[in-house]
């Protein structure tokens, strides 16, 4: 099986296919050869070769790869693409399974990186087998492009750079400067702790440039010609892309000397700028294109109105054009990275649109003037005003433009003095807006390292631990409580600053579980802020109340209070909210009560607006709720993919409890719906970790998990051992559902129980979900657990009947078939052919939903009611039996032509989803590369 395309790279070749040399190397190739001598002696270690695009880091990691071969060390090489991100591991391991002399027992590793939940093992295998090549001989491993490397690769490199040091193993990685992941900047924070060697590639100087020019042309550059090479200002590949764009033009040889054939050449494109553009988006081209028509630097909101649209619009559009090393912050402003990067990208549009562009952007009326950002590289440390500045910026931003928000607020920290009176509240500033934009690991560091100091007074204290506890919701639930209770703890500090932990300390609990406990400290918590006039605190607090009142199974009242506070929240705007974002619980609430075709709606817009506002933490939370929704929804394939793409990160703090009650949930009901059990296993002993946790909500879910995965195996015994410590724990922090996760679960528990001889936990299980329809009557959904539970504990088919009715009307296909599934099966023990329709119905909707387990049981019960012919394969193509159809649509765009960011677009999926669908896609075809991908497609729908 190929588990990706890798390119694997040799030396990026001259014009013509013909090598150039290397030029003005020689002191970085000289320590190459050091650190191969010391292989030869047994020294393994890291060497990173970091530069800016262009600069020639693959050409140097190609020069080593083939001085290591002459000397008979064996060489592995891999490199990662920016397009093919959705192969987790990919670079690392097709390059040390491809090539001459690939690693041994390759099958073994393909299987174990195809295969999720196996993460552990690969790497322990992956680990045997570089040392057992080690023990045969050095060998010099090369990754180059880490800045494009997935999380798992990451998560490996550095993990086995680090385990096998003392092998005769050296690394060789190459890693763009500049602005990276977080994921890459913590995985090279780690390699120098580990003693990596670094090597800095600069601009070339004159006498290089000057040969390279004589290489490329034929002949020595006359004094124009190597006034024209200088522009490329020493960047290898620029330099070379332009020479030859003039080469057959533009210059003659002339007496043994490369002349200009007719005075200075117009831009012309550049094959590598061409490349980084087709890379791009439609919106992120267009505003490239844009910002080259208008010349010199220029502001996002100029551009805004030229393309039409918000400032906020554009930021994915902006940050896919830093990326792609294309443009360059420069203050408030971008540039281009390069003068002749937007040359080349003007001289690929039309005269007439970049004449136009110009005259419209001269016609604007003048915009606020931007930020003085010279002014600020120019600030000293202790720079008060220009901090305050920078912290005004900072909070004006925030709502809308986190990422500038935050480099904002950490330059206002750095020219801040370290016993500055207001240094602790740029810290807590800050901390917020790290986390929302991803960086939660520095987020973090920044507060513990704060604390670790000290002499912070308790207001500063206070704040940095609020920071904290607003940090750590979605990592750690019972962190956050602590935070937060320490700070209230602390003596002195504002009614402000104390309602807002209390109110933090409230949200702590409620997601931990402890609801009698969370209810407490509301009471106190709405007092301080009242005092405070504190509305940030009260929309936080109104969440609580929801929650509160959902416990109670009060549901009229959850969803006033859940709608209350996210009015509340939005009035105040987001960057001030407490628990960001507080209208995702109310998603929760409409998919737990079967408004699950609105709660759809609301995580969609909550993933559109916080993507396009680069608010990386709460886009990420809203995926993980959507996991939740779509499995409710029978959208298993959708389920799956929004869940792997939001899978926690390698530097996560803390064990991701939010995760734990979302995407590893999903993961395994998802895995046992599809009968895949090595999954189910993988996700099971994630359940026995979350069953030690801290929090009680996240023991409830790793319990029901497996009481869930014991039923699979055939165990009803074990799965209700494994639930009698929540059905019997203390009534106030007891889950709302008796022990379980949704209410459409109490016919599972009922019909678990039945097979486990516990009566007494079956009708347990019935009374509760009676009691939540008695009280909340306008909710359909909850009658119809009910009426199901009922007619599995009495072995009644009219309640069975009465709950399929009931769930026709709410979009919860899995919990309708189940109940089609049991009708029928209470119908043919005395009358089979009238069971049919229960059966035929109940698979065609698992068959949607992709469960095949479900749909291979149901299969079974058509067989023993004297139905024999073949069950139609609803959702699927005859031709792509292997594809779920959510699978098959992005399979088809990708083979159109579609990048993975297009495709997204098209279908209104996260760019991740899209990756996700696409990664199991190449599994399950057996292909490696989008070209194969295309082939394949072309072939099949051809019939051949």
């Amino acid at each position: 099986m190929s588990v990706n395309r890798v390119t694997t790279r040799t030396a990026p070749e001259g014009l013509d296919g013909v090598r150039t040399p290397l030029r003005g190397r020689d002191a970085e190739l000289a320590f190459i050869e050091e650190r191969l001598d010391a292989l030869g002696r047994g020294e393994g270690g890291i060497v990173r070769v970091e530069g800016p695009a262009g600069i020639g880091r693959s050409r140097i990691l190609a020069e080593a790869a083939a001085a290591a071969r002459r000397r008979g060390t064996r060489v592995f090489e891999g490199a990662a693409d920016p397009d093919e991100q959705f192969v987790p591991l990919g670079p690392l391991l097709e390059g040390v399974l491809s090539g001459e002399e690939p690693l041994s027992g390759a099958q073994r590793l393909r299987d174990l990186a195809a295969t999720p939940g196996q993460r552990f093992w690969l790497l322990q295998e992956l680990g045997d087998r570089l040392r057992e090549a080690a023990r045969n001989g050095p060998l010099l491993v090369v990754l180059d492009d880490l800045q494009w490397c997935d999380d798992l690769t990451l998560l490996t490199f550095h993990t086995l750079a680090a385990g096998l040091s003392s092998h005769r193993i050296l690394w060789l990685v190459a890693v763009r400067a500049g602005s990276v992941p977080s994921g890459v900047r913590t995985t090279l924070d780690r390699i120098r702790q580990a003693g990596a060697h670094g090597l800095v590639l600069g601009a070339l100087g004159d006498r290089a440039v000057a040969r390279i020019t004589e290489d490329v042309l034929g002949a020595p550059p006359d004094p124009d010609v190597l006034r024209l090479a200088k522009r490329a200002e020493g960047l290898p590949q620029l330099l070379v892309e332009l020479l030859g764009s003039l080469r057959e033009e533009a210059v003659t040889i002339e007496n043994g000397m490369a002349r200009l054939s007719a005075g200075h050449p117009a831009p012309r494109e550049l094959p590598s700028v061409v490349r980084r553009l087709d890379q791009l988006s439609d919106e992120a081209r267009e505003l490239v294109q844009t910002a080259a028509a208008m010349g010199g630097t220029v502001t996002v909101a100029l551009l805004a109105e030229l393309l039409g649209r918000s400032s906020a619009a554009l930021i994915t559009a902006v940050r896919e054009s830093l990326d792609a090393d294309l443009l360059a912050e420069s203050g408030d402003r971008l540039a281009f990275r390069h003068d002749l990067i937007r040359e080349a990208v003007e001289a690929g549009l039309p005269l007439p649109l970049r004449q136009a562009l110009s005259r419209q952007a001269a016609g604007l009326p003048p915009g606020r003037a931007p930020a003085d950002a010279a002014e600020a590289e120019r600030a000293a440390p202790g720079d008060a005003a220009e901090a305050d500045r920078l912290r005004t910026e900072a909070a004006e931003l925030a709502a809308t433009a986190p990422g500038p928000a935050a480099e904002r607020s950490l330059k206002a920290l750095e020219l801040t003095a370290a016993d500055a009176p207001e240094r602790p509240r740029v810290i807590a500033e800050t901390i917020p807006l790290l986390w929302q934009t991803g960086r939660a690991a520095q987020a973090r560091e920044l507060g513990a390292t704060a604390l670790a100091a000290g002499g912070l007074g308790p207001e500063g204290e206070a704040l940095i631990r609020l920071a904290l506890a607003r940090l750590a919701v979605q990592f750690d639930f019972s962190e956050a409580v602590r935070q937060a209770r320490a700070g209230a703890a602390l003596p002195g500090i504002s009614l402000t600053a104390r309602g807002r932990l209390l109110a933090m300390l409230a949200v702590g609990l409620s997601m931990s579980g402890e609801h009698a406990a969370a209810e407490q400290v509301a009471a106190e918590a709405w007092e301080t802020a009242a005092a405070a006039g504190d509305r940030t605190a009260e929309a936080t607090l109104t969440t609580v109340r929801s929650a509160v009142s959902f416990h109670r199974m009060d549901l009229a009242e959850a969803f006033r209070q859940a709608e209350r506070s996210a009015a509340l929240a939005e009035a105040l705007g987001v960057s001030t909210s407490l628990w960001v974002p507080e209208a995702l619980w109310h998603a929760l609430l409409s998919n737990t009560t079967g408004r699950t075709a609105e709660a759809l709606a609301v995580a969609e817009e909550g993933i559109r607006v916080t993507g396009e506002q680069g608010r990386t933490a709460a886009t990420r939370m809203w995926l993980m709720t959507r996991t939740r929704i779509l499995l409710e929804t029978g959208r298993l394939s959708d389920a799956r993919a929004d869940a792997e793409a939001a899978s926690p990160a390698t530097d996560d703090p803390g064990p991701g409890n939010l995760a734990d009650v979302t995407l590893r949930y999903v993961m395994l009901r998802v895995a046992l719906h599809t009968g895949d059990r090595q999954t189910a296993e993988a996700y099971a002993a994630e359940a026995r970790r979350m069953r030690s946790d801290g929090a009680p909500v996240v023991r409830h879910f790793g319990t029901w998990m497996l009481a869930l995965m014991a039923d699979f195996e055939g165990l009803p015994d074990r799965a209700m051992a494994e639930l009698d410590a929540v059905m019997t724990s203390p009534a106030a922090d007891r889950p709302a559902y008796a022990g379980l996760i949704d209410p459409a679960d109490a016919p599972v528990l009922v019909r678990m129980a039945l097979r486990a001889g516990r009566h007494e936990r079956a009708v347990q299980a019935v009374a509760m979900a009676e009691k939540r329809a008695v009280l909340n009557p306008g909710l359909p959904f909850l009658a119809a657990t009910a009426a199901h539970a009922r007619g599995l504990l009495d072995n009644d088919l009219a309640p069975l009947v009465r709950a399929v009715r009931l769930y026709e009307d709410c979009p919860r296909v899995l919990a309708r078939a189940s109940a089609l599934e049991d009708a029928g099966r209470k119908v043919a023990a005395t009358r089979k052919p009238e069971a049919v329709s229960y059966f035929e119905t109940a698979l065609a909707l698992y068959a949607r939903a992709g469960a095949e387990r479900d749909v291979a049981r149901v299969r079974r019960r058509l067989r023993a009611a004297g139905v024999r012919r073949r069950p139609s394969k609803t959702g699927l193509s005859d031709a792509w039996p292997e594809l779920t159809a959510a699978e098959l649509r992005v399979v088809r765009l990708v083979a159109r032509g579609l990048t993975n960011q297009q495709a997204a677009e098209h279908l209104s999926l996260s760019p991740h989803t899209v990756s996700s669908h696409l990664r199991r896609a190449f599994t399950k075809l057996d292909v490696s590369s989008r070209a194969e991908l295309t082939l394949l497609v072309k072939h099949r729908d051809n019939g051949e």
